[in-house]
């Protein structure tokens, strides 16, 4: 719009643009021999299906690239013309036909799942995130993309899982470079209709609502959209909706945004709303109801909350009665080893939006608090922790690697005072990846022709050996080249956005070499990732790029949040370094990490660099994509390495983790991480044979392919959580929802009464015989224990001796538990108890006795977090047992 403006008695003409005070996506009415493409579009299997993706490809191939590969922008700009002409495309029809068809096949036949007895109905999976496609923008980082995993890997097996996350109207940042190099932020806008997303309608077409309690009789109210993962439905709550304030418009905004109220608003409508969305959508498709929900990660906590107040409500159970009847059901997986990386709230927050006459107005405030209460040592009374609450509302409970694992028995011990670390009741289960999505074409190519099953059953790894070796050297060249062409495009888009023209960035075609090491770093940048310790000795690590002989690639991406400083002034040192003219063909750093970039860098580099803070990675798991990508890891044995490492399939960063000076401490291992490079990585990759191929580097890729390949694949992952926490948990459902609740019921009965009676539960004496004066391996000891019961009934109660190894404290290390057996009545209703010790250790031997609560519906001997012990250390008196 042109407008004349006076001034200075002249007139200038004065360009003034029109802002949109709403933006939506109108969708292209296609002709009818093409309808069959939205079907297509709107099942978000294309991300992971090669034969679609080379169908939308077709459409127009110019265009394809032009959006980005994203086929709802392709259909919403491809030309009149060209669907004309793809009407009468006898070819691309029958494509069009095959895929549809193929599609109709993949979500409706019979798959792993469906050959399994005693598994749940359904299983309802929540998380703020879910990393499916760069075209549906609902992720930050590795919880997301781990969720979106989680989610295709379902349906590839057949699980019937429901996702409930939300949809941000911003989604996450996209980050771009200003010219000093740091980090800028932009969040723009996302229109629901212009994603692979169907609003979730009652039959007669009105769009069907979900509503949370706030204070002073307000609700927050959400649509649900609907994005189809496969087989696999993912709710979206929405709260931008004509019947919210503002304010309350903008709870579903940005991803990991705003305050502490607008975040606790969000993990509301995420938990409460999600269970009501869920109930929703059950009601309108018919889809059945689950009987798990998987809590991934503290974040959907409240929606124990809401099922606690279903059962108060709809089946009449008291609070305690409830709770049993929701955390049997219940999974609650953990996936940060850091405090910092938990949400805690102001109690007096809780209080405000929680009770009386808000949300779940029949569950009273303290109970709620009570959950989330840090009630151990070192806990804040002032604050409610989502994960605690998490935990306590969840039978089962598990971290995302073996070292995880252990870090949260540690971490969360607390919750169960008394009893060993290793008895916390946290198991792991180690993450996977998708191979589908994260592996290139021509590997997942090589895999179906030469290792049947590799991909799908994650079978048939052994056949690796047999692949020829040129083979897989021309594909890595291949893919290593794809990175080489699309960091360059990347690049110069970063430098023109921080200012740079053309004439300045022809430089940039000469940026990385198809044929050097190349090395990828990329992740989110808190401080104990490390982004900056490959910087320690910028001198050397100029050499190492710059070697003649054996010269090495590094090409970098990550963002920091946008609230941590810290992380920026990490990123812009590492921008600065990467500026240098004299190193900037060598090493680059990418800005906007998503998907997309993600995939590029996996598949194309040839070692994965990794090098946090052990052991404050939960997992990581784009290491394991650049292992089925063809890649080796160089990294500190944290998460899933720690795990996987064998010293044949990448390498190993020493961790100086007794280091007390964190400045030392990166000084080692920025000195080891060096070395590495120097001496064996790059040393390796540039051994050739006389026919050019690097023999004992594509020995170790081989020995990666086969070792690795079967285990860091999600169908492991997705086995393991069927087997080990879905089916166990249904089951644990199912008998406390029998005939009315009654064994709820009666479980909570016992709870309270064992708490009630518990202070009076005590190891009076201890004593033992049988071993000789100097004990040997293989003898047998017998512990005889006095104990008082306090009321209760030996049923309720296991007596068990503790033994094993002891240290230097008398502290009993890695012990084992022998139940011992009720032998008689003392008088004043006192029981004594025996049973024999097998020496089955040499060395400093020692033996502990205690009472626990033993109860058939338990997953743990630890579940209610009590134990009785004797009054002071006994047992000793044999001396050592060798």
């Amino acid at each position: 719009m042109r407008v004349w403006v006076a001034s200075m008695a002249r007139y200038r003409l004065v360009s003034r643009h029109v802002k949109a005070i709403r933006r939506f996506t109108v969708r292209t009415v296609l002709p009818e021999p093409l309808q069959p493409l939205e079907e297509l579009v709107l099942n978000l299997r294309w991300s992971w299906h090669p034969e679609t993706l080379e169908l939308f490809q077709s459409v127009d191939p110019e265009l394809w690239e032009k959006t980005r590969h994203d086929p709802m922008r392709l259909l919403g700009e491809v030309s009149a013309e060209r669907l004309d002409a793809l009407t009468g495309d006898r070819r691309f029809l029958r494509a069009l036909g095959d895929a549809v068809e193929d599609l109709r096949e993949y979500v409706t036949a019979p798959r792993w799942y469906q050959g399994l007895s005693d598994v749940p109905a359904a299983i309802a999976y929540f998380s703020p995130e879910y990393g499916i496609a760069s075209a549906l923008p609902q992720y930050s980082g590795g919880l997301g993309i781990l969720a979106g995993d989680h989610l295709k890997t379902a349906s590839d097996l057949g699980v019937p899982i429901i996702g409930v996350g939300l949809l941000y109207r911003h989604g996450y940042f996209s980050q771009s470079l200003s010219a000093e190099g740091w980090q800028q932020e932009h969040y723009p806008p996302i229109d629901p209709d212009g994603l692979p997303l169907t609003l979730l309608r009652e039959q007669d077409g009105t769009t069907v609502r979900v509503s949370v309690g706030l204070p002073d009789g307000d609700r927050l109210n959400a649509q649900v959209w609907v994005a189809s993962v496969g087989r696999v439905p993912l709710l979206l709550l929405d709260s931008n909706v004509e019947e919210n304030s503002p304010a309350s418009r903008d709870v579903t905004d940005r991803l990991y945004g705003g305050g502490t109220d607008h975040r606790l608003l969000q993990e509301m409508l995420l938990g409460i709303g999600g269970v009501r969305a869920i109930r929703q959508f059950c009601r309108v498709t018919g889809h059945a109801a689950p009987e798990v929900f998987h809590t991934n990660e503290g974040h959907a906590g409240f929606l124990g909350l809401e099922r606690i107040r279903e059962y108060i409500d709809e089946q009449g159970l008291t609070f305690d009665e409830a709770l049993e009847a929701a955390r049997g059901g219940t999974v609650f997986t953990t996936h940060t080893p850091v405090p910092a990386g938990i949400d805690r709230f102001p109690r007096e927050l809780i209080k405000k939006y929680f009770g009386t006459d808000n949300e779940a107005s029949s569950v009273s405030s303290e109970r709620i608090l009570a959950l989330g209460a840090e009630t151990y040592d070192e806990g804040d009374p002032d604050v409610f922790n989502m994960a605690v609450m998490g935990m306590r509302l969840a039978q089962r409970v598990n971290g995302v690697s073996v070292l995880h694992g252990a870090v949260s028995r540690e971490m969360f011990g607390g919750l169960w005072p008394g009893f060993d670390t290793d008895e916390v009741p946290i198991g792991s289960i180690t993450n996977g990846v998708h191979a589908e999505t994260w592996v290139a074409p021509e590997m997942v190519d090589l895999a179906r022709r030469q290792l049947t099953g590799a991909v799908e059953e994650g079978e048939g790894w052994d056949a690796v050996a047999r692949v020829p070796e040129p083979e897989i050297w021309r594909i890595r060249r291949t893919l290593r080249e794809r990175l080489v062409f699309d960091a360059r495009r990347r690049l110069r888009e970063s430098w023109r956005q921080r200012g740079a023209s053309d004439a300045e960035l022809t430089w940039i075609d000469d940026v990385l070499d198809p044929d050097v090491l190349t090395f990828g770093f990329a992740r989110r940048v808190p401080s104990y990732k490390r982004l900056t310790l490959m910087l320690r000795d910028p001198e050397r690590l100029k050499s190492i790029l710059l070697d003649p002989e054996r010269p090495v690639q590094i090409i970098i991406a990550g963002k920091a949040h946008p609230a941590d400083e810290g992380g920026k002034r990490l990123i812009q040192d590492i921008v600065r370094f990467t500026d240098d003219p004299a190193v900037r063909h060598r090493i680059v750093f990418l800005p906007d990490y998503d998907m997309a970039l993600g995939q590029s860098l996996v598949q194309g580099c040839d070692v994965w660099m990794n090098n946090p803070l052990r052991p404050l990675e939960a997992c990581g798991t784009s290491g394991m994509k650049a292992a089925l990508n063809g890649g080796l890891n160089l990294s500190i044995r944290d998460g899933w390495w720690d795990e996987w490492f064998d010293g044949n399939n990448g390498w190993a960063i020493p961790s100086a983790d007794r280091a007390a000076d964190p400045d030392r401490r990166d000084d080692v291992e920025a000195n080891a991480l060096y070395e590495l490079i120097e001496d064996h990585v790059r040393a390796l990759f540039y051994d050739r044979a006389t026919n050019g191929l690097p023999r004992r580097w594509l020995e170790m890729v081989k020995h990666t392919l086969t070792t690795l390949g079967p285990k860091v694949l999600a169908g492991r992952m997705l086995r393991d959580y069927v087997r080990d926490l879905y089916a166990p948990a249904a089951a644990s459902g199912r008998l406390l929802a029998a005939d009315e609740h009654v064994a709820a019921k009666a479980l909570a009965a016992w709870k309270l009464r064992v708490a009630k009676l518990w202070p009076g539960v005590t190891v009076e004496h201890v004593e033992s015989s049988g071993a000789a004066q100097s004990p040997q391996l293989g003898g047998t000891l017998t512990v005889r224990a006095t104990v008082e019961l306090g009321g209760l009934e030996p049923s309720d109660v296991a007596v068990e001796v503790v033994y094993g190894r002891v240290g230097e404290t008398d502290t009993l290390v890695d012990p084992s538990y022998v139940e011992l057996t009720q032998v008689e009545n003392i008088e004043g209703g006192r029981l004594r108890y025996a049973g024999e010790v097998t020496l089955d250790r040499a060395g400093a031997f020692g033996y502990s006795v205690r009472v626990v609560p033993k109860h058939e519906l338990f997953a743990s001997r630890a579940e209610m977090g009590v134990v009785a012990l004797p009054p002071a250390p006994t047992g000793m008196t044999n001396g050592d047992l060798r």
